[in-house]
């Protein structure tokens, strides 16, 4: 009986290696699909590069803070313009529903929440919101209006009486892991090179979420830096109209810190992949802030050495048109076509088909600001990141911001000059945009899978 089970054993095993290459190293991967990228609607695709980082016109306010240097960047998607009002909007509303629907399925968790896995039977601890089931925002069933009643404005804070989401409880708690903190080694564990996997990490081997941090954030814009930023000036009406009113839905979203931005970018990984992994060989992939230098390389066009997105060296096309949104002359804010921000996409792209690379609202970056940054930092790739905490000083706060904007003199269009703003302040002149990290060669997928130009 033994020996039976021995040979059964044998030719289970033969066979096993047989159906896999018959002993061949054929990879583990022999019977996938072809991988695809595809682009993400509304960004292009920026080829990889070498560029000189930092070169352009003269250093007129002898800084010294452009140090040029060559270095190299990966490809990726970016946004063709900057995130609209619109596109953010639907961000928040998102976080209003996921709070609506928690609330709701304390009360009614049929309806709103999915406890168990409908074929397996699994039981969900958190249980998951259910998305299919609409938000009667005006329901006349009592326990659903005392739970939604939670959402609104206390009555003695509203204004004519009005009924209004409280956007102060529009709080998204997302999660984010420090792999610069990880990928640090244990210095007291110097010589030990047969057990140096285990111990120049001692604490992430023991527990890996040591290096995963969860934060909470307010996500609405903060409206009231139309009147913050200027002194002594009537920006009133943009402070109730330019988030929600429908004649801004397609002008960069501005009043968003750093971390908001960040909290975004995490929001639509999420969403992103929420919706593509449900089905074929396509890829999970990360939406991010772009560093510094993919912002420079991206903003160029492909060109070197060049001072403005568009490749040449003025403000003004052959017929007298500004190419950009910003501050031509002192105090002349519309000689370019607008007084403040303007629909993204008005006016010309660059060579890589990219938006408002210059002027309209400034950008964040990923990067941190260090003013010799260039100095230290790798030629393939570079980036200076600090994750600052809420008491580190403010000079460890302060983010990396590129392009200039619509109140800024044209120096600051330029595509090498930098600047920077501290993470958790929010300004009505800077905005954002996303990339996605390609994850294949230079070449890419250069179709377009859909414009955001308006």
């Amino acid at each position: 009986m033994k020996k039976l089970i021995f040979y059964s054993l044998m030719v289970i095993l033969f066979a096993g290696c047989k159906s896999s290459g018959e002993g061949e190293l054929i990879g583990a991967r022999r019977d996938s699909k072809a991988f695809y990228q595809p682009t993400p609607y509304g960004m292009v695709f920026i080829p990889q590069g070498s560029f000189t980082m930092g070169s352009g016109d003269e250093d007129v306010a002898r800084t010294r803070l452009y140090q040029p240097k060559n270095v190299s960047v990966s490809a990726f998607y970016m946004d063709q313009t900057e995130i609209t009002n619109n596109e953010y909007r639907q961000f928040v509303n998102w976080v209003r529903d996921s709070i609506a629907r928690y609330l709701l399925g304390q009360v009614k968790p049929e309806d709103y929440l999915i406890e168990e896995d409908p074929v397996t039977g699994e039981v969900y601890d958190p249980p998951f919101l259910n998305w299919k089931t609409p938000i009667n925002w005006n329901s006349e069933d009592q326990d659903v209006r005392d739970a939604l009643a939670e959402m609104y404005i206390p009555e003695k804070e509203r204004y004519f009486r009005k009924k209004e989401i409280d956007a102060r409880k529009l709080m998204y708690t997302y999660s984010w892991i420090d792999f610069h903190e990880a990928a640090k080694k244990d210095m007291s564990q110097k010589g030990d090179y047969i057990n140096a996997s285990f111990s120049n990490r001692p604490q992430g081997m023991k527990d890996r979420s040591v290096y995963v941090y969860n934060e909470t954030i307010n996500v609405y814009p903060d409206t009231l830096c139309w009147i913050a930023d200027f002194s002594y000036s009537f920006n009133d009406p943009l402070t109730e109209k330019y988030f929600w009113h429908p004649a801004y839905d397609n002008y960069p979203v501005v009043g968003i810190n750093w971390r908001q931005a960040r909290a975004f970018c995490v929001w639509r990984t999420n969403y992103y992949n929420t919706k593509r992994g449900k089905g074929g060989n396509t890829i999970l992939s990360e939406f991010r802030l772009p560093t510094e230098a993919e912002w420079e390389w991206a903003a160029r066009g492909g060109h070197q050495l060049t001072t403005y997105p568009w490749g040449g060296p003025y403000t003004v096309n052959d017929k007298g048109c500004f190419l950009a949104n910003f501050k031509p002359r002192r105090g002349d804010y519309v000689a370019d076509g607008g007084l403040r921000t303007m629909v993204v996409g008005h006016y010309p792209s660059n060579d890589f088909d990219l938006y408002d690379m210059a002027g309209n609202v400034s950008e964040w970056t990923l990067s941190a600001y260090d003013p010799v940054s260039y100095n230290f930092t790798w030629d393939m790739n570079p980036n200076y990141t600090y994750n600052a905490k809420e008491d580190d000083p403010p000079v460890l706060k302060r983010k990396v911001i590129r392009g200039g904007s619509w109140k800024d003199i044209k120096y600051y269009l330029q595509v090498f000059v930098r600047d920077y703003e501290y993470q958790d302040t929010a300004k009505s002149y800077i905005g954002f945009r996303c990339i996605q990290p390609y994850a294949g060669s230079g070449d890419g997928n250069t179709k377009s899978s859909g414009s955001r130009v308006y």
